[in-house]
């Protein structure tokens, strides 16, 4: 009998462990930088929910000013409560953000300019996955428009902020998801045919094309850009799959999922840790153009690596966006003044 117990108990004793393994693999690596964050200004998009309000309170412990960039302010209210119950170093700011809206974007870029006089870090969290067919304010496709070009051209409008402010970071949220997917030039909306695991890999690889050739373009400025995959992490993201329950093996595996997903999920402390360690970690004090996993360098798609592809991307987002023609008449302005 004893022989048994002990068979039984090895048997259990290496099952516990295999279990406790998987489960660190799932948390994937952390953060573990002191370095503070004391006179320095931070934008979080996002910041209400999930891994953008807690990366938010790491930052604020750090004694960071805080800048929650969020769409609805009510949750940014009760998140801000909630980070200053946990904390009473750094400030913390709300300011109303749509990136699905670029008049919304502009707005809040202005609003930022006139009243900061510094801007250290800005990390593009916010994102929406795999959502139903949608368009954004401006006729975008909804993904395109918010997890690419709404911070595209927030970015773009901060730009000047963060160089002189420099060293200063930029991090730009994007997902393992780039991998499989590809730009569909003629017709980046999707229009003709629409499919959302399609449309969020257009829209995360599109992230980590832009990040690459941000960090070209700022080469020699002090201002890095880096992107990453914050790891498959248990927050609002996925309310999209989980409403609709997909028949097939794919279907069984989200339902055995959302029996246990604090298991098979990060939590949103263990998916803010790669976003936090891109923010302070010294070490990447002149990194640029990386893209990161569980707080370690890591190999994004070989059309990720694609330098012509991201020059195409930047060109097509920077009409898209408006940019061009804001250039355009500044240049046509000047060219009318200088005739008379």
């Amino acid at each position: 009998m004893s022989v048994w117990l002990t068979v039984v108990a090895v048997v259990l004793s290496g099952f516990i462990l295999s279990i406790w393994r998987l489960r660190r693999f799932i948390a994937g690596g952390r953060c573990y930088s002191e370095a503070r964050l004391d006179g320095k200004a931070v934008i979080i998009t996002g910041a209400n929910t999930g891994i953008g309000r807690e990366t938010a309170r790491d930052l604020a412990r750090r004694g960071a000013r805080v800048i929650l960039a969020c769409r609805d302010v009510a949750k940014a209210t009760e998140a801000r409560a909630d980070i200053r119950r946990a904390t009473s170093r750094g400030q913390l700011v709300i300011r109303k953000l749509d990136l699905a809206s670029l008049a919304s974007v502009r707005a809040f870029a202005d609003k930022i300019k006139e009243e900061e006089s510094q801007l250290h870090i800005l990390i593009n969290n916010a994102g929406v996955m795999m959502c139903p067919r949608q368009s954004t304010e401006d006729g975008f496709e909804m993904q395109f428009g918010v997890n690419h070009l709404g911070p595209f051209l927030l970015t773009n409008l901060l730009l000047d902020l963060l160089k002189s402010s420099a060293p200063a970071r930029i991090v730009n949220v994007s997902s393992v998801a780039h991998g499989s997917g590809k730009i569909h030039w003629d017709d980046v909306n999707m229009t003709t045919e629409y499919d959302r695991f399609d449309a969020y890999g257009q829209s995360k690889l599109a992230v980590v094309l832009f990040t690459r050739e941000l960090s070209r373009r700022l080469e020699g400025t002090g201002v890095t850009a880096n992107c990453l995959h914050p790891g498959v992490v248990q927050t609002e993201l996925f309310r999209h799959i989980m409403e609709e329950k997909p028949d097939g093996v794919i279907g069984l595996a989200m339902r055995l999922i959302s029996l246990t997903p604090g298991f098979f999920f990060k939590s949103a402390v263990e998916g803010a840790q790669t976003s936090i360690y891109c923010a302070v970690a010294p070490e990447l004090a002149e990194i640029s153009g990386m893209y990161f996993a569980d707080c370690a360098p890591r190999m994004p798609s070989a059309g990720a690596q694609n330098e012509e592809e991201a020059r195409r991307l930047w060109a097509l987002s920077y009409r898209m966006v408006g940019l061009e023609r804001r250039v355009d008449w500044k240049k046509e302005a000047t060219r009318h003044s200088s005739k008379d």
